[in-house]
């Protein structure tokens, strides 16, 4: 985790003195996106969209206004995601809430999304997505198939809030949030397709330290000594909830291809498919159940 000694001290003045100094005080935690994220915390106190924020120059911010922005540079300097900061991150276009109780939605994941959507052709569908989080695959597959069913999964009920007050918020009613272990919430029933972005980082990765990552939930993150403790689950029991030629859609980590193909091999799953990332490293599989 990142951390600055010291209280934070910013001069009161005009917004774009303030921006300069922002993006000198950020520098150490946020690096190339330093101005970016200046830029973001300022439009933020003021309220305001980028094009007010550059027009306004001159203009002095308020006293009350001051105050709101060293706690929010305090936070920053103190390694809190800006994601968490700000209280929402852009997702398939999609501006969702998100705090300290779920990962961080990541562009990358996104690519769940386009294979589904893929993949999945028929109008109807019943699609759950285990792990949920912020709502944020299942929400993007609703607000792309209005007449799809969707049934969203979390372990944690905190999770399922911030996911609820997502679809809320976007008006869509066709996903269900159940809380629960992976398929526990699931019995009796099956699926065209079951889609997840599961923990797959192994407990003693040093990146589970650094960055944005170290404050996400780590539940969410990491998944036993080789990271594919929650993919065992998944590929063992998912073929139980799926109708026959359903689909299992996971992401997982670029090194874990080898011993994925002996599980899903060993589990009876066919036309196994790996997809990779914009990085050029594998990302995603989908599998079918025989």
């Amino acid at each position: 985790m990142n951390s600055q000694a010291g209280p934070v001290t910013l001069p009161i003045g005009a917004v774009s003195q303030l921006r300069m100094e922002l993006r000198h005080q950020l520098q150490s935690v946020a690096g190339e996106s330093a101005q970016v994220e200046a830029d973001l915390l300022l439009m933020t106190v003021l309220d305001c969209n980028r094009a007010q924020l550059f027009s306004a120059g001159d203009e002095p911010i308020t006293a009350a206004q001051h105050r709101q922005l060293t706690t929010l540079v305090g936070r920053r300097l103190q390694g809190e995601p800006m994601a968490y900061i700000l209280g929402k991150r852009e997702f398939w276009s999609l501006d969702l809430t998100v705090n300290g109780a779920t990962l961080i939605p990541r562009p990358e994941t996104e690519q769940l999304v386009e294979i589904a959507l893929q993949e999945i052709t028929g109008e109807q569908a019943r699609v759950a997505d285990l792990g949920t989080g912020s709502g944020a695959i299942a929400l993007a597959l609703a607000s792309e198939r209005p007449h799809w069913q969707l049934i969203a999964t979390d372990a944690s009920q905190a999770a399922l809030e911030v996911a609820n007050g997502n679809a809320r918020a976007l008006a869509l009613s066709n996903v269900e949030f159940r809380q629960g272990e992976w398929f526990a919430p699931l019995a009796g029933e099956q699926f065209d397709l079951i889609i997840s972005n599961p923990p797959y980082v192994a407990d003693d990765d040093p990146c589970l330290e650094q960055g944005d990552t170290a404050m996400e939930p780590r539940m969410a993150l990491a998944a036993g000594d080789d990271g594919l403790d929650d993919l065992r689950q998944l590929i063992g029991g998912a073929a139980e909830f799926l109708h026959t030629g359903g689909q299992l859609l996971l992401e997982h980590g670029n090194d874990q291809r080898a011993e994925l193909t002996r599980l899903l091999t060993t589990a009876g799953w066919q036309q196994i498919r790996y997809y990779e990332d914009l990085a050029g490293h594998d990302r995603c599989l989908l599998a079918t159940r025989g």
